[in-house]
């Protein structure tokens, strides 16, 4: 019996799968909540700031830009560590960096909050969906990754709601006073439930680490983190401009964002794990395609057609739920591209194309959009322009990635077992 087709428990983890998916859900959650409640907040803290509006996506792209480097410098030797001591050290450097938020006085002290926060953040992803990758066999690797990608929806539907209550109630610094507080319970719990998690180290033993250079001429190995650049860029485009677009230009009412965010979570998380189960059946590529129908469709009609009778529920709902499928269905198949003893160092340099993808999406639409005199922003149906153009290229990628992944997995299931006589 392979690695891959063993169970958490034949591993010896000492930890069913059900509870490690949770603490790893736990820990993406207080990541993930971090990194959105920013963007919903953004008119808050740009009134008490005075920081102007169509420059709110510098504070995003300062978290993305530092997340990248980090993760990018990391990949050289997370794979060395234990995976449960290296993601207490990135939660709690997000932590302090989450805390610091709280006390910033203008846009540099923000932004470098968000830096010290990226550069945490981008390692604690990776290695958590290292985690996974570890102890769930491929088979069942799209259901287990949708339940813990469906940490973005449950800080939609609870945190980022929550959040916004918290700053309507206290103001805004509030809510990085609470997510660093729920970090902390979280990482605690991690480290006292989380197994030593050292597989990988074992698995290695004797395989030739390659250096990132060399990683990187892998032809798979490019076309996917090309698939998770389009992804992102793609969407981040349009992300960190959502809260101030959709007051201001569509009248939606600050008091109504809270619910906006939930009704559109709790969908999401539902078709996060549709979406997981459906990807085990017909692939990445089909349902990743379907997801990106959805999402252009959406962009143009709400975005470059500006068309009035669209609902902003709906429009919100459709948009999230677009997201749920291209996501899980491109993580569910780069989990697969590396081997066992690589997998950290993959997913690291995936989290910095991520985060430089997203920087460069929230930086250069920030670039094409200007403030007019009532806080509308003008500009967008170019940037919807942009982030349609790179989303088309996301089912291509992914079939192609997949047909190479599965030519791989046959070619190695072919290989004789030295251990067979």
């Amino acid at each position: 019996m392979s690695d891959d087709q063993k169970t958490s428990a034949e591993l010896e983890l000492g930890i069913s799968e059900g509870r490690m998916l949770f603490l790893v859900s736990a820990v993406q959650f207080v990541n993930i909540l971090d990194f959105m409640i920013v963007m919903p907040l953004g008119p808050d803290f740009a009134k008490a700031l005075a920081i102007p509006v169509s420059k709110l996506g510098l504070i995003g792209g300062s978290y993305t830009a530092a997340a990248a480097l980090s993760g990018l410098v990391s990949s050289q030797f997370l794979d060395r560590f234990d995976r449960r001591s290296a993601l207490a050290v990135t939660m709690f450097g997000l932590v302090v960096g989450t805390a610091c938020g709280g006390l910033a006085t203008g846009l540099p002290t923000l932004m470098l909050a968000r830096v010290l926060a990226g550069a945490f953040g981008g390692p604690a992803t990776s290695l958590a969906l290292s985690v996974v990758a570890d102890v769930i066999p491929p088979l069942r690797r799209g259901r287990a990754l949708g339940l813990v990608m469906a940490a973005f929806s449950v800080a939609s539907v609870l945190g980022v709601p929550a959040g916004l209550e918290l700053a309507r109630w206290g103001g805004w610094r509030l809510p990085f006073f609470g997510v660093a507080a729920l970090g902390v319970v979280v990482a605690t719990s991690a480290i006292f439930f989380m197994p030593p998690l050292r597989l990988h180290l074992s698995r290695g033993r004797g395989q030739t680490h390659t250096s990132v250079a060399t990683f990187l001429r892998e032809p798979t190995v490019l076309l996917s983190l090309g698939a998770t650049f389009t992804v992102m860029m793609a969407s981040f485009s349009v992300i960190p401009n959502l809260s101030t677009y959709i007051q201001h230009n569509l009248g939606y009412p600050r008091s109504r964002l809270g619910l906006l965010y939930l009704v559109g979570g709790s969908v999401s998380f539902i078709a996060m794990q549709v979406v997981g189960r459906f990807v085990d059946r017909l692939g990445s590529s089909f349902m990743g395609g379907l997801g990106t129908v959805l999402f252009v469709a959406l962009l143009f009609v709400v975005f470059v057609m500006q068309a009035p009778w669209f609902p902003v529920m709906g429009f919100f709902v459709v948009f999230m739920t677009s997201m749920a499928f291209r996501n899980v269905a491109l993580n569910a198949l780069t989990s697969r591209v590396p081997a066992s003893h690589e997998r950290a160092r993959f997913m690291s340099l995936q989290s910095a194309v991520q985060h430089v993808a997203s920087a460069t999406g929230a930086i250069s639409s920030a670039l094409c959009l200007r403030e007019l005199p009532d806080h509308r922003l003008q500009g967008m149906a170019t940037v919807a322009t942009i982030s349609i153009a790179l989303g088309l290229a996301l089912p291509v990628l992914l079939g192609i990635v997949e047909r190479r992944v599965h030519a791989s997995e046959h070619a190695r299931a072919q290989m004789p077992n030295p251990a067979q006589p």
